[in-house]
């Protein structure tokens, strides 16, 4: 079963991530960003829980930037994305909780 992580490569969280899971699929979104249908599906998914408003790219929008749609803002900006998402299986997970971990088998 492939696994594939959307994060960015500069991220903490992700390295993380990638280590635990060492034969994923690791995908940088900011070298290769999500397509429309991607980023759709993983919104569709995730909601707006998948904007990361406690980023630094969250605190430097301007308030007219924060009111745009979820998936303007991730058009725009996709470090936007709360990260991990992992992929596998027809299964999408977001972050890297326990929780998570768990459901990975990774502890």
């Amino acid at each position: 079963m492939e696994i594939v992580i959307l994060g960015l490569a500069n991220c903490d969280t992700c390295r993380k991530a990638r280590k635990a899971l060492p034969g994923a699929r690791f995908r940088d979104i900011r070298a290769e960003p999500l397509s429309d249908t991607e980023r759709a599906a993983v919104l569709q998914e995730f909601g707006e829980q998948l904007i990361n408003r406690a980023s630094t790219t969250w605190r430097g929008l301007s308030e007219s930037e924060r009111s745009q749609t979820p998936e303007s803002l991730l058009s725009a900006n996709p470090a936007l994305m709360k990260r991990p998402v992992i992929l596998t299986g027809g299964t999408a997970y977001l972050g890297w909780t326990p929780e998570v971990r768990r459901s990975l088998g990774v502890e």
